[in-house]
């Protein structure tokens, strides 16, 4: 029992000082969320992590570190494909919806993205928006996480652009 533990401690160490190698050669981007890719990649991590933890033979931690590499190269060059190519960058990304638009919920967009008008207001409540009036904008971003702009003074235009309304 104490060799598993010792051998679960030490793999786990390994794995994870892996992940920060590939990490630093990659860059930080690397689990920064920005993208459903980078989403995915996180989860993928850890799974690989704790499989490599895990291991009982070489082969098993061998595998889980090549796999780990792998998803590091295929995240970098669908990053750089994105960057190139706008037809790259559809086919892979999704569109940030706009789920409300000055201080008016968008309910086609809420039933089409299929989020309850309660975790709507859960996450105005979480940026402190006080009067809905002064909502500009509350965007479900392409990584699932919600931005809410509001304030005295209308976003910069540029915030918003490539945010699809599906009020229209």
């Amino acid at each position: 029992m104490l060799d598993a533990v010792a051998r679960g401690f030490v793999l786990s160490v390994a794995a994870l000082l892996f992940v920060v190698f590939l990490i630093r050669v990659n860059g930080l981007r690397s689990l920064s969320k920005m993208t459903n890719f980078d989403f995915v990649m996180t989860i993928a991590m850890g799974s690989l992590v704790a499989g490599a933890a895990q291991a009982s033979e070489w082969t098993g931690v061998w595998q889980a570190l090549a796999a780990m590499t792998g998803l590091f190269v295929f995240q970098n060059l669908a990053a750089r494909l994105r960057r190139a190519s706008d037809t790259a960058e559809k086919l892979m990304q999704n569109e940030p919806v706009l789920l409300m638009k000055d201080g008016k919920i968008c309910h086609k967009a809420l039933a089409k993205t299929r989020v309850a008008e309660s975790d709507l207001y859960a996450k105005l409540r979480e940026a402190n928006a006080l009067d809905l009036s002064k909502v500009s904008a509350v965007v479900l971003e392409t990584t699932g996480d919600v931005s809410v702009l509001h304030g005295d003074t209308q976003p910069d235009k540029r915030l918003t652009q490539s945010v699809r309304d599906k009020t229209t």
